[in-house]
């Protein structure tokens, strides 16, 4: 049919290519690969609600698995003047008559349907997503524990401030990623409706059974309210913010690399199969893939200000808007995402310190002086007054040519200390006088610091990291074995349903073809 009753005409080629976009054997196998495995459920389910004979049924799947099965090849040919799905269902109705074909979208709607389709392929890509996420995690942990003593300065405002570690600082980056992974897992936990049964927007009066077909396709229940479960998608906004979340974590990580790569510090080389060189100068390491890291943060953070400006302000119903073109605007984005994290896992991987460098930064920094003072503090000497005296030694330090603090001798007559002053003659060189403070090295230094989650207690940050990365791991399998049991639900009601009459199919036969229109979204 090419009316819709009440409408007998139809867009233009080029209108309808804007507003249905191409209709091409790819395009083709992507959207309605999805879409079967929907319909699927949905005969199940209406046919054990008796709102569809047995032998319908069968039918019906006969034809969809077949069409499933050799790619919808037979589909490529035919006209979508109002879409893909209702040139698919007017070619149902051709092959197998009203009475049958007709029946397909009893209590529904193509609004449940997209939202339901929106929601299964989230699913899949935050379980994608999330996979590879973990697998980052895994990556930043192991590197933090080899390398927890590789001593190397932080810095604050782009200057040294304090000796830390390279693995402490790779722990902190896992600190932050856990958070991000801890979103993306709640988004995760509320794709938990399934959108089919809300119908065009107030649900249905057919005695349908929503649950069922969420448990067919692996969502725990049906929607809770018609008109939300169609009007709204800030899952999507949910889902995009977190994993934007995800990029802007790592897009600091490759500042602090990229800096730290470049010869002027020298801290970090990468092996060659991680750079890249110059058409023009011979001479050039480039450690380019950190841009590509850095890059795709912005177009995850411009995906969600597009789709949050095309959710804002719509009426609270089915909108084009928001299921849409609001939605259209998150797949890239978590596409750039996941590209990100895995050009991060290589990256993590293969970074290799130069302790030497990173060290020698530490000591001509004057990372110590804090310690020092702290030295002084628990000696009696008021803070204040400590980091006037050492600020004053640094100086002195610079001015005389020296690199570092090695000793620090109190003015004679300050209050907290022991015996009388000397000179400055500790700075730079031996303590001289009883009132000296002898400097620790910068590994006693970064080990002494193990109060208020300091690199002292690098350790015990990267075992509950550890521990949190497995309840991570628990809590993503638990999605993807919901997943895989559905699937084996729907292949064995589909199966059951198809031997009604006695003709051939079956459970394996609706598993192998599922397996063939997994590239589907």
């Amino acid at each position: 049919m090419s009316g819709t009753g009440r409408l007998t005409g139809t867009l233009g080629p080029r209108t309808r290519r804007v507003v249905y976009g191409e209709s091409g054997p790819e395009d083709i196998r992507q959207e309605l690969g999805a879409t079967t495995t929907v319909d699927l459920a949905h005969v199940v389910m209406l046919t054990e609600r008796g709102l569809l004979p047995r032998e319908a049924a069968a039918a019906l799947l006969r034809r969809i698995t077949a069409l499933r099965a050799d790619g919808f090849t037979a589909l490529y040919e035919l006209p979508a003047p109002r879409g893909l799905y209702l040139m698919y269902e007017g070619h149902l109705v051709a092959e197998l008559g009203a009475e049958v074909g007709g029946k397909l979208h009893t209590a529904r709607s193509r609004n449940d349907i997209k939202a339901t389709l929106t929601a299964l392929r989230l699913r899949a890509e935050l379980t994608d997503l999330l996979g590879e996420v973990l697998r980052l995690q895994a990556v930043l942990l192991a590197r933090a524990r080899a390398h927890r003593s590789v001593v190397m300065p932080v810095y604050t405002h782009f200057q040294p401030a304090m000796p830390v570690s390279y693995g402490y600082y790779l722990a902190g980056i896992a600190t932050a990623l856990d958070r991000d992974i801890d979103a993306l897992g709640h988004v995760m936990d509320h794709l938990d409706r399934c959108p089919l049964g809300a119908g065009a927007v107030a649900g249905t009066d057919l005695p349908i059974d929503p649950a069922r077909t969420a448990e067919l396709l692996g969502f725990p229940h049906g929607p809770l309210h018609a008109t939300d479960a169609v009007a709204a998608r800030d899952t999507m906004l949910r889902a995009v913010a977190a994993a934007a979340s995800v990029a802007l974590t790592l897009s600091r990580l490759a500042t602090d690399l990229q800096l730290w790569s470049t010869q002027e510090f020298a801290f970090l080389e990468f092996p060659e199969r991680l750079v890249g060189g110059s058409s023009a100068m011979p001479q050039k390491r480039n450690a380019f893939l950190l841009e590509h890291v850095k890059a795709k943060a912005a177009l995850a953070v411009g995906a969600w200000t597009a789709s949050a400006a095309a959710m804002k302000s719509t009426p609270f119903t089915n909108s084009i808007e928001v299921g849409t073109e609001a939605v259209g605007a998150g797949w890239p984005a978590l596409a750039a995402v996941r590209d990100s994290v895995l050009l991060t896992q290589p990256l993590v991987g293969g970074a290799r310190p130069v302790p030497a460098r990173m060290e020698q930064r530490a000591r001509e920094g004057f990372v110590t002086a804090t310690v020092i003072a702290n030295r002084l503090v628990a000696q009696g000497v008021p803070f204040r007054t400590a980091h006037h005296v050492v600020g004053e030694a640094v100086r002195e330090a610079v001015e005389a040519g020296a690199t570092e603090l090695t000793a620090i001798t109190m003015p004679e007559g300050t209050e907290g200390t022991e015996g009388t002053g000397g000179s400055a003659e500790g700075v730079g060189g031996s303590a001289a006088g009883p009132s000296a403070t002898e400097l620790p090295t910068l590994r006693e230094v970064v080990d002494s610091h193990d109060r208020g989650g300091g690199p002292g207690e690098c350790d015990q940050t990267v075992q509950v990291l550890t521990d949190r990365l497995a309840a991570h791991g628990r809590r993503l399998a638990a999605h993807r074995d919901r997943a895989a049991k559905a699937e084996r639900l729907l292949d064995e009601a589909v199966g059951a349903l198809m031997a009604t009459d006695g003709a051939p199919g079956g459970a394996a036969d609706v598993h192998a073809v599922s397996e063939r229109t997994e590239s589907a979204p």
